[in-house]
C-alpha cells in the first residue's frame, strides 16, 4: 500500500467557523475516520488562505474516508464557509525524510 496525501486549498473569512466544523467532524468521526493525520496551514501573506494536508494509509482508505455520511456533510458546509475553493490535489507519497 502507498501512504496517500491530499492536499486541500482554501479561502475563507470564517476561520473560527471553520475550526469549530472541523472540531464537529472529528467528533463525529472518532473510531471511524480513516485520516492518520492532518494539518491546518495558515498563509501568512494572505490571511484569508489556508492550506490542509491530510493522510491516509492508502488512496482506497481516503475514498472510504470521503464515502463516510459524517464527511459529505463536512465538505459541503466547508464549501459555503469558503469565499474561494476548496480545490485538492490528491497525492501518492513517493518518499519521506524524518
Amino acid at each position: 500500500m502507498t501512504t496517500f496525501v491530499q492536499i486541500i486549498d482554501f479561502e475563507t473569512d470564517k476561520a473560527s467557523e471553520m475550526s469549530a466544523l472541523m472540531d464537529e467532524w472529528l467528533s463525529a468521526t472518532e473510531g471511524k475516520r480513516t485520516a492518520t493525520s492532518e494539518m491546518l496551514m495558515h498563509d501568512r501573506e494572505n490571511p484569508r488562505h489556508y492550506v490542509e494536508m491530510v493522510e491516509f494509509p492508502s488512496y482506497e482508505d481516503a475514498m472510504r474516508n470521503n464515502d463516510m455520511p459524517e464527511t459529505q456533510r463536512f465538505a459541503e458546509r466547508m464549501r459555503a464557509l469558503c469565499s474561494s475553493g476548496p480545490s485538492f490535489v490528491n497525492l501518492d507519497l513517493e518518499r519521506r525524510e524524518n
